[in-house]
């Protein structure tokens, strides 16, 4: 067990910035890992459930916590002050789809450090988790009738032509499942998930699996009130 008496001032090539992910969906949390690799940043455990947040920062006590607002076991938002109280040190950036500024408002008054919505961009993202962790407060406080911009208006009319399989198959890939867990979860063969991974790439217009999940998490695309 080990206490910072300050946060970083940057984050490069710094051994203490140090990052746990918290996020129910495990390809989101594997492509962001991924990315905050090449900014400096070393994630050092990443949680799908809000169970397991409060433990998971008890035992890295990381510089910065992401923590994702809804959860299908709980509300992100409760957990912030819990996570402030098991590590005082640990920067909290909470992350979430939601456009109303009162949630960013009582993110802030629990004890975040920063609160960012999902449809931001990855760009945004690490712009934020960056400048928390060098001790700045950030909140990209959304209007709440905001219209939607341009990009997340067409990734939805794009989401339209997918069937109702092939959204079924996109759902399975942001959940991080392979051809042959959809395949069981569909009861088809793998030759006909490959068929509806293909269908939802090319409809999506992306290059790869991991992309369409990104894309399907960015812009919210399997949330029924988005």
């Amino acid at each position: 067990m080990h206490d910072r008496a300050a946060p970083a001032t940057s984050t490069a090539g710094q051994a203490d910035a140090d990052v746990v992910l918290c996020d129910d969906h495990p390809v989101f949390t594997d492509a962001l890992g991924a990315l905050l690799g090449g900014h400096g940043f070393v994630v050092r455990a990443a949680v799908h459930r809000a169970g397991d947040v409060v433990g998971v920062v008890a035992a890295h006590r990381p510089l910065v916590c992401v923590v994702d607002r809804h959860f299908t076991d709980g509300d992100g938002l409760d957990v912030v002050p819990q996570v402030r109280a098991v590590s005082p040190a640990t920067r909290v950036v909470l992350l979430t789809a939601d456009r109303d500024p009162d949630t960013a408002r009582r993110a802030l008054a629990a004890g975040a450090s920063g609160y960012l919505c999902k449809t931001a961009g990855v760009s945004a993202l690490i712009s934020t988790i960056t400048r928390v962790a060098g001790g700045e407060v950030v909140a990209a406080v959304p209007a709440p009738r905001a219209p939607r911009a341009p990009e997340h208006v067409e990734a939805h009319r794009l989401a339209g032509y997918l069937t109702p399989r092939e959204r079924d198959c996109l759902a399975m890939m942001v959940d991080g499942l392979g051809t042959a867990a959809i395949a069981a979860r569909l009861g088809v063969s793998a030759t006909t998930v490959r068929t509806y991974a293909q269908a939802v790439l090319t409809k999506l217009g992306v290059h790869s699996r991991l992309e369409a999940a990104s894309f399907a998490v960015r812009h919210s695309l399997l949330d029924t009130s988005a």
